[in-house]
């Protein structure tokens, strides 16, 4: 089966009668508008003033744009120029990775700017005016009632609602907090819509010196700016719970519930997550000491990226600079699958939501050509979802050699029931403004390796990020292939999984393990 298409795929509504009274369902819904017109085809001579100027006066729609430099140097007063003379005003320069975050309205701007020299590559990070479109979120977040949490009996040594939490003991974190609960020294980024570091589950471990709003793409360090509003996605604030919510008496324990854990902003109100701002993202975690960073969500607005297009081909070269440094700084970058039961390692795929902020239509795409990122980027631990059941998730993308390892990420009760006391099939979390509730998706499996990742890295302090990495899938549990996957039983194979028990496009290298990140 596929499941529902959404924009932040990374976290999935479960349609009504699919899963119990008490599963969170929420999902982003898009406001299409149309994109910016497109300005006239580029002429054999240059670009002059009163040109860029008439585009600028026609159009009157700013966009965003990357511009890729070499790397390691400062940019060039001639590309600084050329980027002025194009109609272009620099945002920020991430020197270290050649990477120029431009606003500009002259729609040949990207066209323009590639044929200067110095600049390797140039695109519009969107196809919607600036700002982004807002829209309105489909579906209520459903907090766990009074009456359900004192229904909960914990029994000595366990937080108020892990009996809920079936997806502790999937991975024998349970067993692992006998242990160590994880080394303050490390720290988690939640890349994501924002996290609310007053929650009682998050503040004991918050980290607020790696916290920041990267929206605009470029940092902004005012105090709490990276919470969301009232108005935005609990979906950062569930994540950075189930890495580490505090084991201190209150509501859920997280993976890893003695590390640190801060919040990355990227996503709009409208709950877009652009380039500019992920680039930013990883950028500020390279250099403010973070660990590991977790990354439940895809770049907007492709869903896949396509290297012979110009504007998504510097999409993906910024990005994988940024996630690169990231990496040599010692930070390990882990990402969900997504959600659309998709093979990811087929010869084609047919998309049919890009671009998500203006006008989507059906495109097919070669995987190998056109990459999901950050998720399909050289380095990124890749997660697929696992239910109550242990099999992989009805919604979760597979394929071989692109999914790393498999962790809890929920799925319906109807198809995946846990056993008691547990109740739900989806992931139990913390949401903003002191409440609990259930959401599932590739989102809530890949905070679960940030987790194990974190416990590995509180063991291993002086491990590198590729080390964590190795020890992450050997230290997984060899999980074979689910075969027939028959998930809604109706006698239709639902994906088809390849490969051996060692290493599959189910499940990767295999489970995650927490007990033996703590004791290997």
């Amino acid at each position: 089966m596929t499941a529902p298409t959404t924009r932040s795929r990374r976290f999935i509504a479960i349609p009504l009668g699919m899963a119990m009274a008490t599963a969170l369902a929420f999902l982003p819904n898009v406001s299409a508008s149309a994109a910016p017109a497109a300005g006239a085809a580029d002429t054999a001579g240059a670009t002059t003033a009163a040109d860029v100027a008439g585009k600028i006066s026609a159009e009157a729609t700013p966009l965003s744009y990357v511009v890729n430099v070499r790397s390691g140097h400062g940019t060039s007063s001639h590309v600084k120029k050329a980027i002025a003379k194009a109609g272009g005003t620099i945002v920020t320069s991430y020197d270290r990775i050649g990477v120029i975050v431009v606003h500009s309205s002259n729609a040949d701007f990207a066209k323009t700017i590639r044929k200067v020299r110095g600049v390797e590559s140039a695109g519009s990070t969107r196809t919607a005016p600036l700002p982004a479109q807002s829209t309105t979120d489909v579906g209520t977040p459903k907090a766990l009632s009074a009456d359900e949490i004192a229904d909960v009996d914990a029994v000595a040594g366990q937080d108020p609602l892990e009996p809920l939490q079936w997806d502790l003991p999937a991975i024998k974190a349970d067993k692992a907090h006998e242990k160590t609960l994880g080394s303050k020294k490390v720290t988690v980024a939640v890349i994501d819509t924002g996290v609310d570091d007053t929650h009682p589950d998050i503040a004991p471990n918050f980290d607020r010196d790696a916290s920041v709003n990267c929206v605009s793409g470029k940092p902004d360090t005012t105090d709490g700016a990276w919470r969301p509003s009232a108005a935005e996605s609990p979906h950062g604030t569930h994540v950075a719970g189930e890495i580490a919510a505090a084991k201190n008496g209150v509501g859920v324990t997280g993976v890893a519930p003695g590390v640190k854990v801060s919040g990355i902003k990227v996503s709009t109100t409208a709950g877009f997550f652009y380039t500019e701002a992920v680039v930013c993202g990883f950028m500020w975690a390279a250099e403010h000491g973070v660990d590991v960073t977790n990354n439940s969500y895809y770049t907007d607005p492709w869903y896949f990226n396509c290297k012979n297009d110009p504007d998504q081909k510097a999409l993906v070269e910024a990005l994988t600079r940024a996630t690169k440094y990231a990496e040599k700084k010692g930070t390990v970058n882990v990402a969900a699958a997504g959600n659309e039961n998709y093979d990811l390692a087929a010869d084609e795929i047919t998309d049919p939501t890009s671009p998500n902020d203006s006008t989507p239509s059906d495109r097919v795409i070669d995987p190998s050509e056109c990459l999901d990122i950050p998720t399909q980027l050289p380095g990124v631990v890749t997660v697929s979802s696992t239910g109550a059941k242990g099999i992989k998730s009805s919604f979760s993308n597979h394929g071989l050699g692109v999914i790393d390892i498999a962790a809890p990420g929920g799925d319906s009760t109807r198809y995946q029931t846990p056993a008691p006391p547990a109740t739900s099939g989806l992931i139990l979390g913390p949401l903003p403004g002191g409440s609990w509730g259930y959401m599932a998706g590739t989102s809530m499996a890949s905070p679960h390796v940030a987790g194990v990742a974190a416990l590995i890295k509180s063991t291993h302090p002086h491990a590198s990020a590729a080390l964590v990495k190795a020890l992450l899938y050997a230290e997984a549990d060899a999980t074979p292939c689910t075969d027939p996957y028959d998930i809604d039983g109706d006698g239709k194979v639902d994906a088809v999984c390849e490969g051996s028990k060692n290493r599959n496009s189910f499940y990767g290298w295999g489970t995650a393990d927490a007990l033996d990140a703590v004791t290997k």
